[in-house]
């Protein structure tokens, strides 16, 4: 009996029109460093706008950290279908706009297509939602997507394991969006818990 051989583990990472580009980079550049993943990259053009104005980068920079680049206007693309398997989605940042693209299923270009199929299917969908302070549409919105099964994942930095910089506060975050999706051994490390020296 022929066997058929695994389909390869992939992700769909979606650049979109927040700040924050440098954590759709970022995971770029961790999943290329760790390797056995394959990269599907989409930006909007808003997103091309953060890139370049936040990172200085231009699609030469960007392009090669990915293994397949796609057209947000390209809706025939692999990913636009649930048989295309992926391991998820992760939309880093995620705009206001595409949260309500996808909490409405209104699938008006491949990102929010891809984002669709990826809550249909029951895969991972993480929504690196950036925005400050959110409106109650923004939060109807975020509640919509959780109901659906997607995980709204705001950037938010973390102070406990008294990061050094910028950078390490966003490899952190990177860390704990990679994690979710169990791709191999945990990259953030565990919380050991804080000892209360008031109490001994």
């Amino acid at each position: 009996m022929e066997t058929r051989a695994a389909a390869p583990r992939r992700l769909i990472i979606a650049i979109t029109g927040a700040t924050g580009a440098i954590y759709g980079i970022r995971l770029l550049e961790t999943l290329r460093r760790l390797g056995g993943v394959e990269t599907h990259l989409l930006i909007s053009s808003a997103g091309w706008l953060n890139i370049q104005h936040e990172l200085q980068l231009g699609k030469e920079d960007v392009h090669p950290l990915a293994d397949v680049v796609h057209s947000v206007r390209d809706v025939g693309a692999s990913i636009a279908s649930g048989s295309f398997a992926t391991d998820g989605m992760i939309v880093a940042p995620c705009s206001m706009k595409t949260l309500a693209s996808v909490a409405h299923g209104l699938s008006d270009n491949l990102i929010t297509r891809a984002a669709d199929v990826t809550l249909k299917e029951r895969r991972r969908l993480v929504l690196m939602v950036r925005e400050t302070p959110f409106n109650l549409a923004h939060l109807r919105n975020m509640t919509a997507v959780t109901e659906m099964g997607g995980i709204v994942f705001p950037p938010l930095p973390a102070f406990y394991n008294q990061p050094a910089s910028i950078d390490e506060m966003v490899d952190h975050t990177v860390a704990r969006v990679l994690d979710l999706f169990a791709l191999g051994p945990a990259l953030s490390p565990a919380w050991p818990g804080l000892r209360d020296a008031s109490a001994e």
